[in-house]
């Protein structure tokens, strides 16, 4: 957990006796982990710290997806809602402005003695936009703390029914955008959001004969969820969705 400099502040300290933070002095930001996609997925700690939590904030990833607001929807009757509008932009500048924005409205929140939970996709530790939320709340003085979640790559194993790694093997995890370099035999690789990086994921892996150890996984835990143990029969002729796994392991380790 992050605080102000000095000890621990009384929103912190009324979460974890189960008291309502909003009723102490200052606000907790809580970047609650809430899975891939599957409601179920959601630990029994994000359930609780979201129930005690007056403000919810959800990401909004630009296309009009909320996911991370589907999975949480039943546990938000009564309480108000940040919408955090967040490009999809390679833009520095502009996502540094976003960043700016979400945290003025949540820090503002967090003045009125009120804790705000941050819903993210996933695991909050892992590529996600609320690394740079929290950054910036914690720069101001704030107190911040991460409750940790099933990620995407863990639940699409599970889909695949593979392990990810076993005995002295190696796990390499990366965003698509990185794919390309090589790797020991002894890793498993793992590809996050890879999206429309897949044709020349499946190429590159077809490249180095390793496309028949590669399976995927787009949307796990969601509606529109596909689940391909062969990479290379997943059509692709239609685009891919932005939240593709990728796992490469070689079958005679499966």
């Amino acid at each position: 957990m992050t605080h102000p400099e000095g000890s621990r502040t009384k929103a912190g300290e009324g979460a974890r006796r189960g008291v309502d933070p909003s009723a102490c002095a200052k606000g907790v930001l809580y970047g609650v982990s809430v899975g891939p996609g599957d409601p179920e997925l959601l630990t029994l700690k994000a359930v609780r710290v979201i129930g005690e939590c007056p403000v919810v904030a959800v990401p909004d990833i630009g296309s009009g997806r909320q996911t991370a607001y589907s999975i949480v929807r039943s546990l938000l009757e009564g309480k108000r809602v940040i919408d955090c509008s967040t490009p999809m932009s390679r833009d520095r500048a502009r996502a540094a402005e976003s960043y700016d924005r979400i945290a003025d409205d949540i820090c503002a929140v967090l003045d009125a003695g009120e804790s705000v939970a941050y819903a993210t996709l996933g695991d909050a530790s892992v590529y996600s936009t609320f690394s740079y939320i929290r950054d910036r709340v914690a720069g101001r003085g704030y107190a911040t703390e991460v409750v940790p979640g099933v990620t995407s790559f863990c639940a699409s194993a599970a889909k695949l029914g593979v392990s990810l790694c076993d005995g002295a093997e190696r796990l390499v995890v990366e965003p698509g955008t990185a794919a390309g370099g090589g790797f020991s035999p002894d890793a498993t690789r793992v590809y996050l959001k890879s999206g429309s990086r897949l044709e020349k994921l499946r190429a590159d892996l077809a490249e180095r004969g390793e496309l028949d150890d590669a399976s995927m996984v787009s949307d796990c835990g969601l509606p529109t969820e596909a689940v391909f143990p062969r990479f290379a029969e997943a059509d692709l002729s239609q685009g891919a969705s932005y939240f593709s796994t990728v796992i490469v392991k070689r079958r005679g380790r499966r």
